[in-house]
């Protein structure tokens, strides 16, 4: 347990920030581990005979594993360590970060990171089942994504990364400026 004069000295908006990171990673953990089970189930039901085009299983598992991996990673360990952050840049003397600057870092970031894990996940079970319905040629498999519209996948992707760039690029910029001169008590 954590010293009372130590809690004082932590805003109640830094608080509320890493409890949602916290509950975030721990919903995350949870969805990435089901998302590895779902990878070894849904992988059983591919045939390993390789298409003209080359190995289906490889090429039908690959995007689940990936989706499991991505999941760890962006959902779980970067909010735990945004979390750190916020935390040491306080102990080490740095300013606060305003309560509205941490809400719009928060909250782009965490939204977009969801989406862009779930548009991983969609991809993964379009490659998927068409595979598991006969179709081993990628390149028509992905001609018929998003319903064959290659703006629209660029748009939505571009659309979500762009977004989820900024809520951790704002972040960032935000603890490197509350680190850039020592507290003055």
């Amino acid at each position: 347990m954590m010293a009372n004069d130590e809690n004082a000295n932590r805003p109640g908006h830094y608080r509320d920030a890493i409890r949602v990171f916290l509950r975030f990673s721990a919903v995350m953990l949870v969805v990435g581990l089901l998302s590895g089970i779902a990878y070894q189930e849904s992988g059983k039901k591919v045939s390993w005979n390789p298409g003209p085009e080359g190995p289906a299983y490889w090429d039908a598992t690959l995007r689940l594993a990936l989706v499991h991996g991505h999941l760890i990673m962006s959902g779980v360990l970067l909010p735990v360590a945004m979390a750190c952050m916020l935390y040491l840049a306080r102990w080490c003397g740095g300013r606060e970060i305003g309560r509205r600057a941490l809400a719009w870092a928060l909250y782009t970031y965490l939204p977009f990171v969801s989406v862009s894990m779930g548009l991983m996940l969609f991809k993964a079970y379009h490659v998927l089942l068409s595979v598991r319905g006969g179709q081993t040629d990628m390149s028509l498999i992905n001609a018929a994504y998003f319903g064959g519209s290659k703006a629209v996948r660029h748009s939505v992707y571009g659309f979500v990364h762009v977004g989820m760039a900024f809520g951790l690029c704002l972040f960032a910029w935000c603890v490197w400026r509350s680190l850039g001169a020592k507290q003055r008590n």
